[in-house]
């Protein structure tokens, strides 16, 4: 039986493939390495999905279904909905990874519900669910410097200078959903929310 949607958050294409707005779309692609799986166009709902189990090897592992809409950021509340409704999954069953503006580069914060703090995502999201009750891996990008618009911060990619760092970033990540999954939300807040 299935038990968690884990989706990760970004912009479709390969123009936006290494922006900080994507990062949750990297998480996914790291999870889905990790399960040894690929994920595939299911045009149906609007997303690329994967199937598979996710931690150590063996029968108590957790089934998982891992997406990426194929829609636009302020879009992707509709896949989502779509999602859960093919997979009979409730929103408590299900996991987002989002950058985020407020965390610092290198730091992450696993949480269980909450607002959009002006996350176009998932204000897609709440809005198409009525409900915010689902986890949030929240992936710290920091704010932009200076006086550069958030927007146009986050459709930028990372410097060639953070490359190494952010592939640690993206690994962490995808440790804190494999722990989530594994052990639950205050083992998993006591050592990856920093």
């Amino acid at each position: 039986m299935t038990s968690w949607l884990v989706v990760g958050l970004g912009n479709p294409g390969p123009a936006f493939a290494s922006h900080r707005h994507n990062i949750g779309y990297r998480v996914a692609e790291e999870l889905a390495r990790r399960m040894g799986v690929r994920l595939r166009t299911a045009r149906s709902m609007r997303a690329e999905v994967a199937e598979g189990r996710i931690g150590p090897p063996g029968p108590d592992n957790e089934r998982v279904i891992l997406a990426r809409s194929r829609t636009f950021m302020n879009e992707t509340g509709g896949a989502v909905k779509r999602l859960l409704s093919y997979y009979k999954l409730q929103p408590p069953q299900m996991i987002v990874l989002h950058d985020e503006l407020d965390i610092d580069p290198g730091q992450l914060r696993v949480k269980f519900g909450g607002g959009d703090n002006g996350h176009n995502g998932l204000k897609s999201i709440r809005a198409a669910l009525g409900t915010g009750d689902f986890y949030r891996v929240r992936i710290g990008v920091g704010r932009p410097p200076g006086r550069q618009d958030p927007a146009d911060f986050l459709l930028s990619d990372f410097p060639a200078s953070a490359r190494e760092s952010v592939t640690e970033e993206i690994n962490r990540a995808a440790d804190a959903v494999e722990s989530l999954v594994g052990v639950g939300l205050d083992k998993t807040q006591n050592v990856f929310n920093s």
